[in-house]
């Protein structure tokens, strides 16, 4: 019969192999790193590379063949003086405010009128969000049809008897801009209302349920309930509309290319037809370093407001 024995004091008792490497608690699989370095170095190589190589060039006097020649901020200094960036930078916050704001209260007014599962209703979400999907190039192309003096939009004016208000909407410089608001704009309220949808699916139905019984009515649980739960959603369409409102460009070269006479000029055409056009690369650089710091600044300011206030 075998007879258990008590280690002796001080002797090491055997542990079983452990199966597989003990990787610790910091360490990080190699192929997780992989798929964490292999997009940043692409982000790196197509991104942040050209970012950096934008703000050098922004410094230097630059025709895209020559040498660059260091200038330092002369071509900011430049901008000063510059009639034509000022009326760019004008219209590019007018375009901004009007842009920006109407698809954004557009596009939760949509949201909110389409987000009740009713007969028909996922129809008018496609149709509303179909624009979206469709190229900036292509839109312009229907909307200068539309704009032309015998186009839809003149036709349609005389049929109704409102043969004055007929106009070369595309050629006036007192009308360019606006007319070519319309079609970025038309494009952009699916893209808003649909991001305002994903927000109002996520608003807890008791919440409602709990105003209406204390009362509260429709414009009230919209403003107490619905505003504040879309906080976050708010955020991100700040963001967007900043974003595409700065870059602004297909539509706007497409149906009037800055004109007539730089009525429709905009800081993204004037950096490219300064750039690629006119070939001062180096003033074109700091156009977009203007463009970059605009978004940025408005988009951080609001940012940081937001978080004080969520504090």
């Amino acid at each position: 019969m075998a007879v258990l024995t008590a280690p002796h004091r001080g002797s090491k008792v055997p542990t079983p192999p452990s199966r597989g490497r003990d990787r610790g608690p910091g360490r990080t699989p190699p192929l997780v790193l992989a798929f964490l370095l292999v997009p940043l170095l692409a982000e790196a190589v197509w991104v942040f590379w050209p970012a950096l190589q934008g703000f050098y060039l922004s410094l230097t006097n630059w025709d895209g063949v020559s040498a660059p020649e260091f200038v330092g901020l002369a071509n900011f200094r430049e901008m000063a003086g510059d009639d034509v960036f000022r009326d760019a930078a004008g219209h590019t916050v007018l375009w901004l405010v009007l842009f920006g704001g109407l698809s954004a209260v557009l596009g939760l007014a949509a949201a909110l009128l389409l987000q009740q599962e009713r007969r028909g209703v996922g129809f008018y979400r496609a149709a509303l969000f179909l624009p979206v999907v469709f190229s900036l190039v292509a839109t312009a192309l229907v909307w200068q049809a539309i704009y032309q003096p015998d186009g839809v939009l003149n036709q349609l004016l005389s049929s109704v008897g409102l043969d004055g208000l007929r106009h070369a909407w595309l050629a006036d410089q007192d009308t360019a801009l606006y007319a070519v608001i319309v079609p970025a704009l038309w494009r952009q309220i699916g893209y808003v209302m649909v991001l305002y949808l994903a927000g109002l699916k996520g608003i807890d139905p008791s919440l409602y349920e709990a105003a209406k019984v204390d009362g509260a009515g429709r414009w009230q649980r919209f403003r107490h309930v619905t505003l504040p739960q879309l906080r976050g959603v708010n955020a991100v369409v700040l963001s967007v509309i900043i974003i595409d409102s700065l870059r602004s460009f297909d539509v706007v070269w497409s149906l009037t290319r800055g004109g007539p006479y730089h009525s429709s000029e905009l800081l993204s055409t004037y950096m490219y037809s300064t750039a690629f056009q006119s070939l001062r690369l180096g003033y074109g650089s700091a156009l977009a370093v203007v463009i970059f710091v605009l978004a940025f600044g408005v988009i951080a300011s609001y940012l940081v407001r937001a978080f004080r206030e969520a504090d």
